[in-house]
């Protein structure tokens, strides 16, 4: 009987299936408020990154996953820049029948297969703003996601409104 419950585990696990249909930039925005001033001044910024993510259903299995980075620099008083870039992405999920399944996927998974794009675009418009080369450190988007789903205090998940 074992042998049975362990072999339906494994042809439903096979049947799961996150495919990725389509990944662009949604918005991306730079502003540089104290230029030139900044750029007159040693650069030794104090900076802040915000993650968000936001999960819309487009059809019962395809959902469109947003990440957002914003990157404040701050050079004491001034602010040198603030980027703001939103990587989409539209995922196709096959086989998650379990909501709490199919919410940790849309919620840490898709997140951490847009991240590196999200970086990229981030590095890209900082140096092109005649600023340093800024690299957006790694991200555990599974304790993120943990991290959310603990703060609910158990209410029921709204993957639709996941903050990071």
């Amino acid at each position: 009987m074992a042998e049975d419950n362990d072999s339906q585990t494994e042809q439903t696990e096979a049947q799961r299936q996150v495919g990725l249909q389509k990944i662009y930039i949604r918005d991306a925005s730079i502003e540089v408020p104290d230029g030139p001033r900044v750029f007159t001044e040693e650069y030794n910024p104090e900076v802040n990154v915000d993650l968000n993510t936001q999960i819309q259903s487009l059809s019962e299995e395809t959902h469109q996953v947003v990440l957002t980075v914003t990157v404040t620099a701050k050079q004491g008083e001034r602010t040198a820049y603030i980027v703001e870039v939103q990587q989409a992405g539209v995922f196709q999920l096959e086989g998650f029948s379990a909501d709490d399944e199919r919410d940790h996927v849309l919620g840490a998974y898709c997140p951490s297969i847009l991240f590196p794009y999200i970086r990229e675009s981030v590095g890209d418009m900082v140096q092109r703003a005649g600023f340093p080369h800024f690299l957006l450190q790694p991200v555990n988007f599974d304790l993120l996601y943990a991290q959310h789903r603990a703060s609910e205090d158990g209410t029921p998940s709204d993957a639709s409104q996941a903050t990071h």
